[in-house]
């Protein structure tokens, strides 16, 4: 498994926890808003970094840091995932998993294990529009079952779609909430035109007005438990 970046410490990556978060490298898409260009397309430019190192570093901040974030990247996709986190709960520290959820089969033996604490897995477009905001050809059958394995989950989790302008309209977000009906806990994250993106040229495109998005979020609260906006 390669780890390509740490943030030693995140107060917003694991709700609740205060956290170390791990960057693992490369992904199966290619969403053109993404800020970890150089881990999708570029990742042998990045320092790697060993697991030995990782939990060095983690046992030596245990006792102000319990909690690490995995993310990337796409770390379902990684090579030993699985013991990794298995070390990491066997250390006592608490695990949240980041995904895109192309990798049903990854997420439910994670599950089955008990090895997670936390799951975000973002939900990118209406099925109609997975290939479109994704940059490739997306198995929407995975799709749907790893949107299945979260809802039916008893572990917290979240599903989470950034609000890009232009490629996603006001309506898809009504498609989005009725594919998802029935989770407990949606995010409708503020697009940040800022940092390392897949496509440098969305730093121009201004993010949708927060009062958007608040009416975009009244649309979807009978979808779910709870939604929230994440700037």
């Amino acid at each position: 498994m390669t780890i390509r970046g740490i943030q030693p410490t995140s107060l917003v990556d694991f709700p609740g926890e205060v956290c170390t978060t791990l960057f693992l490298s490369g992904c199966n898409f290619r969403c053109p808003w993404c800020h970890n260009a150089d881990l999708v397309l570029r990742p042998s430019t990045l320092p790697e970094i060993s697991v030995e190192e990782i939990f060095g570093f983690l046992n030596r901040r245990r006792s102000w840091v319990q909690a690490v974030c995995i993310t990337g990247g796409e770390p379902s996709l990684a090579p030993g995932l699985e013991e990794f986190i298995r070390s990491l709960k066997s250390s006592g520290f608490k695990v949240k998993l980041d995904t895109n959820g192309t990798q049903p089969g990854v997420i439910a033996r994670l599950l089955a294990g008990d090895l997670l604490d936390y799951v975000a897995m973002d939900v990118k477009a209406p099925l109609a529009k997975y290939d479109l905001l994704t940059g490739t050809r997306v198995d929407l059958e995975a799709i749907k079952e790893s949107i299945a394995l979260l809802k039916n989950s008893q572990i917290a989790c979240e599903l989470r779609t950034t609000a890009v302008p232009g490629l996603l309209l006001e309506e898809d977000f009504s498609a989005i909430g009725q594919m998802l009906a029935g989770a407990r806990y949606y995010v409708l994250q503020q697009f940040r035109p800022a940092g390392n993106l897949l496509n440098p040229g969305l730093r121009e495109l201004i993010p949708y007005p927060e009062i958007t998005l608040r009416n975009i979020v009244t649309k979807l609260q009978p979808f779910f438990a709870k939604v929230e906006i994440r700037s």
